[in-house]
């Protein structure tokens, strides 16, 4: 298998599990591929089941485009997304998967959050280049716009994820930000405005998209046997989404 110039040995991914008919994930109609793994502990996720690195279903590349081209009739004014988990930790399997789609004339795209890019680490950066060869949008979750009240939130700092989302932007690549909107955390108009604020820096972002926070993870947790980090917070207000919107629309 070739990538990037390189011979590299079969590259094997860690699937969570696939969506044949996505309409949440991207334009159009879309394939989803739910990567297994991620280092993040969002209070908020509603998929602790993909959290695990060693969990799912292993798969080449070649073998998910292959089951992609199943249903490429119906994906054909969409494409194909990769999810998770946190896609971007199983960064050559996504390339080596994007590069075949591409080949197919397959539209792509990455829900991210960024954590794994680091630009003080050239590997990396290079790994990512590679990837944006072959991608056509990103997916770019903000979690929270403050970076203590991010690491509260996730257990990690946000200055990747916002590194990355200049990275995007200085590299001409289109992205949609997605913010989740959970009240007593991120519905703040200050913090929506300091959001705002820096997705007015960027130079390549389509969209916004305003995610209400829901509860429907709850019973994954419950039955994980883990405790629900927001348990008795209730879905935004109506009122509160189209506030949210507002302030971030561009």
């Amino acid at each position: 298998m070739f990538l990037g110039g390189q011979i590299l040995a079969e590259i094997i991914g860690n699937i969570h599990s696939f969506e044949s008919f996505g309409t949440v994930d991207g334009p159009g109609i879309r394939f989803v591929a739910f990567m297994q793994g991620c280092p993040m502990r969002c209070k908020y996720c509603h998929n602790p089941d993909t959290w695990q690195f060693d969990a799912g279903k292993k798969f080449t590349p070649a073998e998910v485009f292959k089951e992609v081209l199943k249903y490429k009739n119906y994906i054909k004014s969409g494409g194909v997304t990769v999810s998770g988990g946190e896609p971007l930790m199983q960064i050559e399997f996504v390339t080596e998967f994007f590069r075949l789609l591409k080949a197919e004339g397959i539209h792509t795209a990455a829900d991210t959050s960024g954590i794994t890019f680091d630009r003080t680490n050239e590997e990396v950066v290079q790994k990512h280049l590679q990837l944006l060869l072959y991608t056509d949008l990103f997916l770019l979750d903000i979690k929270h716009i403050d970076e203590e009240e991010h690491k509260l939130l996730t257990g990690f700092s946000n200055k990747r994820t916002l590194d990355f989302a200049k990275f995007l932007s200085d590299n001409g690549k289109k992205m949609w930000i997605r913010h989740v909107l959970v009240p007593q955390i991120t519905d703040n108009d200050e913090y929506l405005y300091k959001l705002k604020d820096f997705i007015s820096g960027l130079k390549t972002v389509e969209k916004v998209e305003v995610l209400p926070y829901h509860t429907m993870g709850e019973v994954k947790y419950e039955k994980s046997g883990i405790s629900y980090p927001l348990k008795g917070v209730l879905p935004p207000e109506k009122q509160r989404i189209e506030n949210a919107k507002k302030i971030l629309k561009i």
